[in-house]
């Protein structure tokens, strides 16, 4: 399910389930449900959260004593599941990158929801894959750089690195993190943009527009899209990452955007 623990009164509250309730309960389409002011995306199980949950259950779900606790598995959790508006917006997008800052999502949003469709991520299970992948390597957009120094990368013939300085030069950058001289050199000359000039190769984590363009291009030069349309997690995590490092995080992603999404 998109939650891992119960959230509410008698919940566990942890931030991210507590984000998706949030996110939910202000994207029910519902006539039997007003929720005359929209709860901040924030984490926090509080008063107002629990009242929208209380609401939620006695107008919507039926409860004659609605107990404002929301389980993994339990009624009013799958009643939302039908009831959230589906689609990448503001609150969704929020809730399913949990960990991301805000000014920093609401830059990423519409850059997301422009550029996606070009790469032909254009159906809710290749969207839900791609922002898995992409939520997991970059810890929700907070990184687009590799942490290391990229000094492991020296000499790597087979990344392309041939020339002194190559390892730290092209190390990974993007939210799918880009790595070695090759790669850049193709990437460059497929969309036209001049990295490969000294200093310029950190545009692709200091711009949001080429992390996130970098990463579509390996998406696509990969046929992920393709992964995805049979929803193999394992396949696309072992082309991105190598193997099948963090597969239960990302798994995570994935079920929070599909619970949104689909």
């Amino acid at each position: 399910m998109c939650i891992s623990h119960a959230v509410g009164k008698k919940g566990k509250n942890e931030k991210i389930d507590v984000k998706v309730i949030q996110a939910a309960l202000n994207l029910v389409q519902s006539n039997k449900f007003d929720l005359k002011t929209k709860l901040l995306v924030d984490g926090l199980a509080g008063k107002g959260t629990i009242a929208a949950i209380e609401l939620f259950q006695s107008s919507v779900v039926g409860m004659n004593k609605p107990d404002g606790n929301i389980d993994v598995n339990g009624k009013t959790i799958k009643t939302l599941q039908k009831l959230v508006k589906k689609g990448l917006n503001e609150y969704s997008f929020t809730a399913i990158m949990g960990y991301g800052k805000k000014i920093t999502l609401n830059v990423y949003l519409p850059l997301f929801q422009n550029m996606l469709p070009q790469y032909q991520i254009n159906t809710p299970l290749r969207i839900a894959h791609f922002l898995a992948q992409v939520g997991h390597e970059s810890l929700s957009l907070v990184y687009t750089e590799e942490l290391a120094s990229g000094e492991a990368y020296e000499g790597r013939k087979d990344l392309g690195n041939t020339e002194p300085g190559d390892g730290k030069r092209f190390k990974g950058r993007g939210l799918i993190q880009l790595t070695g001289r090759s790669n850049y050199e193709t990437y460059s000359n497929e969309a036209c943009l001049a990295i490969m000039e000294e200093g310029k190769q950190s545009l692709l984590s200091q711009l949001p527009a080429y992390a996130l363009d970098v990463s579509l291009w390996f998406w696509k030069k990969n046929n992920l899209n393709s992964k995805a349309d049979i929803d193999d997690i394992r396949a696309i995590t072992k082309r991105v990452n190598g193997g099948y490092n963090g597969l239960d995080d990302r798994q995570n992603y994935l079920c929070r955007a599909k619970f949104f999404l689909i």
